[in-house]
């Protein structure tokens, strides 16, 4: 009989406030870290790992993130569990598994997590079995380990859906300009917005406070800074 494994795989998103683009954090990995290859397979995916057997489960999510990225406390919530019998059964994926798996055809169900950062705060480091970390597009990730491009696809509708002052709070700077925080729901929203309207709309909500400072060191009229209350 086999045992049915669980998972934790983690969507870290962070806006680029640089070049104004949504980016999600991707590990990539030695397919066979064993082969004398120098041309070794590398193979990109989102940082996951087992769950272990007496582990609380958002515990263990908070562990596999920083094993793999050196990255922690962060802001991490639960948005979907991922249970298709097939989602490690793909040919890519099975030669990783031999490698790293002591029981490769077993059944997985991952549980997936979204988590935000503020890009300029984080530095993060491969490690365990990722060899390298980068921040990609979302409009530009490459394919996938096992099913992580559907767990993506699922991650930016659930942020699309949450979107609030708790979700952007935690992805742009500290004190930011309405520009700024207008331009982080059109890109999460993949949808243009009329100045105007959301600024008396966000304004309405009282979640705003004025800091009494400007924007520095730009080449227009500097803006007022913002912050949440």
């Amino acid at each position: 009989m086999h045992k049915i494994n669980v998972s934790a795989d983690c969507v870290v998103f962070g806006f680029d406030n640089t070049d104004k683009k949504l980016k999600v954090l991707v590990i990539e990995k030695k397919v066979n870290p064993f082969s004398k290859n120098n041309e070794e397979k590398i193979q990109s995916a989102l940082p996951g790992d087992l769950i272990q057997i007496n582990e609380d489960i958002d515990q263990a999510a908070n562990r596999i993130l920083f094993s793999l990225t050196k990255i922690d406390n962060l802001y991490l919530k639960q948005f979907k569990t991922f249970g298709d019998p097939k989602r490690v059964q793909d040919k890519k994926d099975q030669e990783w598994l031999y490698n790293f798996r002591p029981n490769p055809n077993e059944r997985v169900i991952t549980i997936g997590y979204v988590a935000l950062v503020r890009m300029e705060e984080y530095n993060p480091e491969a490690s365990y079995f990722a060899e390298n970390v980068k921040w990609v597009s979302v409009s530009e990730v490459p394919p996938l380990a096992f099913d992580h491009n559907e767990i993506l696809f699922e991650a930016i509708d659930f942020l699309r859906k949450e979107i609030d002052n708790e979700v952007t709070s935690e992805l742009l700077p500290k004190k930011f300009t309405l520009s700024q925080l207008q331009e982080l729901y059109e890109i999460i929203l993949d949808e243009k917005l009329d100045k105007r309207n959301f600024r008396k709309q966000i304004i309405g909500k009282g979640i705003l406070e004025k800091t009494n400072e400007k924007q520095k060191g730009v080449s227009h009229k500097p803006a007022e800074l913002y912050k949440f209350n």
